[in-house]
């Protein structure tokens, strides 16, 4: 019986093994016809051509900055592309739920589905992602990628990039931001068909305190900084 289960373990994990090589061959395939379509120097360049008031880091507030890492990807100055600690994370949370709910995309991998792929949930895309993640890394600087991260996301009520949104939501360019306006619009991208404030003005709020609470985390704001906020919300 104990060798039975013995080698029944061992096939177990053969099996997976050989599961998670066919997803990663074909999520190899998916990254290599992509930057053969197109290499990350020709993207980078129809992004910033092709974004009308394309903004640069150096014009984005630090709050607006620190918000969206707070909220997005935390590691995202130290990590190569990918958050071996999130994913490891979001893995274990889509066993339990047998599901894609939790993604655990770096702003970088955000970037590389936005740009290259399409937004369906599939573990062969999701390896894809990876791949041309560490492709941007390669070729890009943390600012680069965090810029042509803002400059390609979607904000809701059809602002597709922050400076539309800024525009939009405050009738400012981003620069002008306050650290309220910075934690509102920080938090819209993660699902703006919910958090846009014309839409759904409490949710927006709810998603708001979310972004302040993770701010105030990992010591982007003081506690004054944040009750100030939430005391205006």
């Amino acid at each position: 019986m104990r060798k039975f289960l013995k080698r029944l373990i061992i096939l177990i994990i053969l099996i997976i093994i050989a599961i998670i090589g066919v997803f990663t061959y074909q999520g190899y395939s998916l990254y290599k016809e992509a930057i053969n379509e197109m290499s990350i120097e020709d993207k980078v360049n129809e992004i910033k051509s092709g974004v009308t008031e394309y903004i640069e880091y150096k014009e984005l507030p630090e709050d607006y900055i620190n918000a969206v890492i707070a909220v997005e990807d935390r590691r995202f100055f130290s990590h190569n592309g990918v958050d071996a600690i999130s994913i490891t994370r979001a893995i274990l949370k889509d066993i339990q739920t047998m599901s894609l709910a939790e993604g655990g995309s770096t702003i970088t991998q955000q970037l590389a589905k936005n740009v290259y792929f399409t937004q369906r949930k599939e573990f062969t895309r999701k390896i894809a992602e990876i791949f041309m993640a560490f492709e941007f890394e390669k070729n890009c600087s943390k600012e680069e990628i965090f810029e042509l991260y803002v400059n390609t996301i979607y904000f809701g009520d059809g602002y597709y990039c922050v400076y539309d949104a800024a525009k939009g939501y405050f009738d400012k360019i981003p620069k002008d931001m306050n650290l309220y306006e910075s934690t509102l619009l920080a938090g819209i991208p993660n699902a703006p068909s919910v958090y846009s404030p014309s839409v759904n003005p409490e949710l927006s709020k709810q998603r708001q305190a979310q972004v302040l609470y993770k701010m105030l985390k990992y010591n982007f704001i003081s506690q004054d900084q944040a009750n100030k906020i939430l005391n205006e919300m």
